[in-house]
């Protein structure tokens, strides 16, 4: 193992230790018992849910940007997010008494048929500029984000949608949040398929050149995509950016080989969506700053970034 990826992971273990360590009830100096209880109903469950939500939603970006061809392109900025929100929307509205597994089924059901649809916009539209393909995505996610506070003004429930669809992780305790572990079965797939997913990524001519079937492991994908995206919204509420800048610094880094780079990508997402935790827990101590908040800014920070790079590059 390189001293790069013996840092990085180090890195890693010092933020799941600190995001232990932080919160509004102290671990240290409380009561054995009380220390504990704190530990393993609401801690552990917390830092599990950070783990795989920060390795999935980047595994969604590296995934959604082969199949697009376009670096900028993650569930936040293709509509995957958004149509996401507006299934289990409707979902409360259609069945409301439906359990969680219904309500992601609904969830899934949304973000793959908004991601089909996105995908073949993309397809059919000849983008001179990579720039472009992004911000098709945003105004879509726009019109599906406004029909879901319209569906929910329409029944009642917009003041409560606005507060547990943002990404948030203090509800996550023991108990209330194991179906976000459906993450890691989608995660192992993908990279079981990741020279697959590279292949992809050379176009739909050379893919069919080399004996891929496009088109089923393009749908394969964008599956992996819409489980990973339906737990994670239905468990925390969405979470923007992470799969657009994790995926394009380790691009940047190491290249676009997803076999030796996927494990990077999982690492550095985990470890992007710690930092953005921590953050908000120290901002405001001991109150919290909610994860969607601290993940739009910096990774829109980022984003803002990555598209002047990808500007000049095309002038």
């Amino acid at each position: 193992m390189s001293t790069v990826r013996i840092g990085l992971c180090g890195l890693f273990a010092a933020l799941c230790l600190a995001s232990l360590a932080i919160g509004a009830t102290p671990l240290l100096g409380a009561a054995p018992a009380d220390a504990w209880l704190t530990l393993t109903a609401s801690r552990l469950p917390r830092l599990a849910a950070l783990v795989l939500s920060g390795v999935g939603l980047s595994v969604c970006g590296v995934i959604l940007q082969h199949i697009v061809r376009n670096r900028f392109v993650e569930p936040g900025t293709s509509g995957g997010l958004d149509a996401a929100k507006l299934g289990i929307l409707v979902s409360l509205t259609v069945l409301p008494a439906a359990a969680v597994p219904t309500r992601m089924a609904f969830a899934l059901l949304f973000c793959f048929g908004a991601s089909l649809l996105y995908v073949a916009i993309i397809r059919r539209i000849r983008f001179r500029n990579t720039v472009l393909v992004p911000v098709v995505g945003l105004m879509y996610g726009s019109v599906l984000a406004a029909l879901a506070e319209f569906h929910a003004y329409r029944h009642n429930i917009l003041q409560s949608m606005q507060g547990w669809l943002l990404g948030d992780f203090s509800k996550v305790v023991q108990g209330h949040y194991e179906i976000i572990y459906l993450v890691l079965p989608a995660v192992v797939v993908a990279y079981l398929y990741a020279h697959r997913f590279t292949v992809l990524g050379m176009g739909e001519d050379m893919a069919g050149s080399l004996g891929l079937g496009y088109t089923a492991t393009a749908a394969l994908g964008l599956v992996l995509v819409s489980v990973t995206v339906a737990a994670i919204v239905i468990t925390v509420g969405a979470i923007p950016f992470i799969g657009l800048v994790v995926p394009n610094l380790v691009a940047l880094w190491r290249g676009e080989n997803l076999a030796r780079t996927l494990p990077l990508v999982a690492l550095g997402g985990a470890s992007l969506l710690l930092v953005c935790d921590i953050a908000g827990r120290l901002l405001m101590h001991p109150y919290e700053v909610p994860i969607g908040l601290t993940a739009g800014g910096i990774g829109g920070v980022l984003f803002l970034l990555l598209i002047i790079r990808g500007m000049r590059r095309c002038a």
